[in-house]
């Protein structure tokens, strides 16, 4: 059985809007960040700056907007509830803010205390809100790729957490851990095993009704998933001997970069399809997220064959730019535009009464202020995978991306803003309809 819309389970529209507007905030301190640092971002991926750059873009950007649309997503789309989904809210929203801005100052004030204090906040608010969801697939009557694939990335959330607690009490506590190794298979969980299984979850529901293409084929959803799982098991397990790169590492994360790049050719494919010929911003954001994450793809296989690519400290920021700023965030953009326009007008159908017109998705945000938006996000990724070889181009990459966000952020707040007046629009009629 497949989930299917259920407009009636839907959480309260702050439940997600929290998390939302929030995102975009944590993507202009790392614009601020890089603006600052400068050229020093280049220096190597284990300086306080770069780890500080990577935590506010995947946890404060990604995982606050990741986050928001679960809890909004499972109820409506796959039919699982979410318990006390306003407590939920404020214990993860609370926790996953607070512990961002601790880690990240601990990184670059290199102050043990600071990750002390992190680790209890991020592992408690994000190890409450992984089990609850977890809970709520497996309660779910509904089946499919969707919720397997939902299943296994919320399963890698806790692995991902469970090893940056690891790594923070390092920090904060002195201990004698492979550092490295660790953060290796950190970062391959919490952007494999976490963050593209989730877009690949929700990616099987949304392409096809958002943007009109046929469905993901039967034989990809149902494959995909645990394959990249197993694949990301096998390689993570090759780390326990805590050596150099053998053959079989170098095999499987090859394998799985290739399986990476078969799910973007298979997406941009099925738009290239689409019913509906429209070119929109949703669309423009996906499509360049693809297109990156093949980029991105060859290049990990390029560096996996070439085992001392990574010597070379352009190599990390490459790829962090295409992964982060390429990959996982025009894809958020792009799909904040579509959900919050239509938490929108489901809400305001909640507040109306049939045959009462409310106002529609387009009315919500207007497509010039997204197209804007994904013309800097562009601008800003161009410049940063430019400033590898030109290194004077981060600081205009730096500005772009401040203002691509800067631009999201105020988008979301119209868009928030418009439902307020749309609300307080309906029930005014509905009250002189009454009267009358």
């Amino acid at each position: 059985m497949q989930p299917g819309l259920s407009f009636e389970q839907a959480p309260p529209i702050s439940v997600p809007f929290r998390f939302f507007l929030t995102a975009p905030l944590f993507g202009m301190a790392a614009g601020l960040l890089l603006l600052w640092q400068g050229q020093d971002a280049f220096t190597s991926r284990w300086t306080s700056t770069a780890l500080a750059l990577t935590h506010l873009v995947a946890v404060g950007f990604m995982l606050q907007a990741m986050c928001g649309a679960l809890l909004q997503m499972l109820p409506v789309a796959a039919g699982a509830n979410i318990w006390q989904p306003k407590r939920v809210t404020h214990l993860t929203h609370a926790g996953l803010t607070i512990g961002t801005l601790l880690l990240v100052a601990g990184f670059l004030s290199e102050t043990a205390l600071l990750f002390r204090i992190a680790v209890p906040f991020m592992t408690v608010s994000l190890g409450v809100f992984a089990l609850i969801v977890l809970i709520a697939l497996f309660r779910t009557p509904a089946q499919g790729p969707t919720i397997i694939a939902l299943r296994i990335a919320v399963f890698g959330l806790v692995v991902t957490i469970s090893l940056g607690a690891l790594l923070a009490s390092a920090f904060g506590w002195q201990l004698a851990l492979p550092l490295t190794e660790l953060t290796h298979v950190h970062a391959a969980w919490g952007l494999g095993g976490w963050s593209l299984l989730l877009v690949a979850g929700v990616a099987y529901l949304v392409v096809p009704m958002f943007q009109l293409t046929p469905p993901y084929p039967a034989w990809f959803t149902r494959s995909f998933s645990i394959t990249l799982f197993f694949l990301l098991t096998a390689w993570s397990l090759t780390w326990l001997p805590l050596q150099r790169p053998d053959g079989l590492q170098v095999a499987l994360a090859c394998a799985a970069a290739l399986l990476a790049m078969v799910f973007a050719a298979v997406t941009l494919r099925l738009q290239g399809q689409r019913r509906r010929k429209v070119t929109d911003p949703t669309l423009l954001f996906w499509r360049v997220a693809m297109a990156a994450l093949v980029v991105a793809a060859a290049a990990i296989v390029l560096q996996q064959l070439n085992p001392g690519a990574e010597d070379y400290a352009g190599v990390p920021f490459l790829l962090g730019v295409l992964l982060m700023v390429g990959v996982f965030m025009p894809v958020i953009s792009g799909m904040l535009y579509k959900i919050m326009p239509f938490l929108n007008w489901m809400h305001l159908q909640k507040i109306g009464r049939p045959g009462l017109v409310v106002p529609n998705m387009r009315q919500m945000i207007a497509e010039p202020r997204m197209m804007m938006q994904f013309r800097l996000h562009l601008a800003a990724l161009v410049l940063l995978l430019g400033a590898v070889p030109l290194p004077w181009l981060v600081y205009p990459g730096a500005v772009a991306l401040i203002a691509s966000c800067i631009w999201l952020e105020w988008n979301l707040i119209v868009a928030t803003r418009n439902f307020a007046r749309f609300s307080r629009e309906l029930e005014a009629r509905l009250e002189a309809e009454a009267g009358s």
